[in-house]
C-alpha cells in the first residue's frame, strides 16, 4: 500500500533489513518477536495506515484518511 521496499521499512521501523528479509521468507504461520512486531506496526501507523480488527468482515488495513493514498496505486 505504501510502495515501500524492505530497506524503507527497515529505516522506518529501525529493524535491521536482514531481519525483515528473513521473516518474509518464513512460512505464513511464523511469529515475530513482540518488540519487532510493535516496531513494524508503529512504523506503518506513523506512515498513515490503520489496522482494522476482525469485526465480522475480517481483519484488514486501510489508510487512516484518503489524503494518504497514492493515486498511482489506484487507492481512493
Amino acid at each position: 500500500m505504501l510502495g515501500w521496499r524492505q530497506a524503507d521499512l527497515a529505516e522506518a521501523s529501525t529493524i535491521p533489513n536482514p531481519n525483515i528479509e528473513a521473516f518474509e521468507a518464513k512460512p505464513e504461520t511464523a511469529k515475530m518477536m513482540g518488540a519487532n512486531m510493535r516496531a513494524l506496526v508503529e512504523a506503518f501507523e506513523k506512515a498513515g495506515l490503520e489496522f482494522i480488527p476482525a469485526n465480522g468482515g475480517g481483519a484488514g488495513i486501510r489508510f487512516r484518511d484518503n489524503t494518504s493514498a497514492d493515486p498511482a496505486l489506484g487507492a481512493p
